[in-house]
């Protein structure tokens, strides 16, 4: 089968993307499925700096690679081995599948699954190897296990959640990691509880979504942080009650006044050393500090010893949000359509193939949270 999809050949260009087009759309063929896998139609992609971390050489991956990580899309066919899906379904990408077998998935938690990190790390499908080949015949590296920044992937199904029909899939291509890995953050990792005091550090997608749940868990003080005024406007219309810039010399002191002596949940959402060591400054003795933000490859975040012991502190690494995907994933899309994660608000654009090199300059610059490709527009 043949399908266009943005590849990256080359780690590290310069911006301008539009001019220096690390993302080149090519005409790529996708094997047939395996038993356990399927290949599902994409109606909607996000643009996430998880890509961007990959194009930039931040956290680089094998090449060449199919990019996209977080989307949505209906079911076109199904492997011989899966019964439970059928061609038709809408589906919400998660971008670390599940054995259900290993260690991991048999304690809970899914989201570090032991086979798809192994898969992950090769650029291959949990199924074993790649199911996509170039013109020439050449091998492609899937990202994620999904690549989904094309019209047509081949996945995994554990890389797959059934959503219902009542919200369009392009509209849910957000939930497949900014919405989880934000939102779950805090309500699963963090595990805010009403009136708690929060601090977020970093308003990209994943951050604002965190904000956003923090909100829905009845947060009492939700304090928005960034480098970007821009960012901490929205975040202001979006319900935060306090918004600082990282770069306040005070910023520390001013929280600790706010909230008489720190947040109770500080969340990383960066992908930054810097914010971590921000996040840590201002939590409350007894309080946690819990980051999903991914920083470049071998950055180290450093702590006094004895300040995490005395304070009593807590330092929670959350992957996916720690969610468990088939719970989650409906979950949240329950709670957006009741208003309570309205992360429509996040999207500032749809755009198409031609786009896509431009619109991760647009990523990198601040100017834009989340963009979503519709590769058959």
């Amino acid at each position: 089968m043949k399908t266009k999809a943005a590849i990256l050949r080359q780690i590290g260009l310069d911006q301008p993307y539009a001019e220096t087009q690390p993302l080149s759309v090519e005409e790529i063929t996708l094997l047939d499925p395996a038993p356990t896998d399927l290949i599902v139609r994409v109606e909607g992609a996000g643009l996430c700096h998880s890509d961007l971390s990959v194009i930039n050489g931040a956290r680089p991956r094998p090449v060449p690679m199919a990019m996209g990580h977080e989307g949505a899309g209906v079911i076109e066919e199904v492997g011989s081995a899966i019964t439970d899906l059928k061609a038709g379904d809408p589906v919400v990408f998660q971008f670390s599948a599940s054995c259900g077998r290993c260690r991991y998935c048999q304690s809970g938690r899914p989201q570090i699954c032991e086979a798809a990190r192994a898969a992950t790390g090769k650029g291959e499908l949990m199924s074993g190897g790649s199911r996509l080949r170039d013109a020439d015949g050449e091998v492609i590296r899937h990202q994620a296990g999904l690549s989904c920044f094309s019209e047509y992937v081949v996945v995994n199904r554990g890389s797959v959640v059934k959503i219902d029909d009542s919200i369009r899939p392009e509209d849910a291509a957000v939930f497949g990691c900014a919405v989880m890995t934000g939102v779950g953050a805090l309500l699963n990792t963090a595990r805010i509880e009403p009136g708690q005091s929060v601090a977020i550090f970093g308003l990209g997608g994943v951050g604002l979504c965190g904000m956003l749940g923090a909100k829905a868990a009845g947060a009492g003080i939700i304090i928005a942080v960034d480098v970007d005024e821009r960012k901490l406007d929205r975040a202001r219309q979006l319900g935060a009650t306090h918004a600082f810039l990282a770069t306040d010399p005070e910023l520390v002191s001013k929280v600790h006044d706010l909230t008489g002596g720190g947040v109770d949940v500080a969340a990383e959402l960066a992908g930054s050393v810097k914010a971590m060591e921000g996040a840590y400054a201002v939590t409350v003795r007894g309080g946690r500090v819990v980051t999903a933000g991914l920083s470049p490859s071998g950055a180290k975040f450093a702590f006094d010893h004895g300040d995490l012991v005395t304070n009593e502190k807590a330092i929670l690494g959350s992957y996916m949000g720690s969610c468990v995907p088939v719970r989650d994933i409906p979950r949240f899309l329950q709670m957006y359509r009741a208003g309570a994660l309205p992360v429509d608000r996040l999207v500032d654009g749809k755009l198409g193939f031609d786009g896509i090199n431009a619109g991760f300059d647009r990523l990198a610059n601040g100017e834009a949270v989340r963009q979503v490709l519709t590769p058959h527009a």
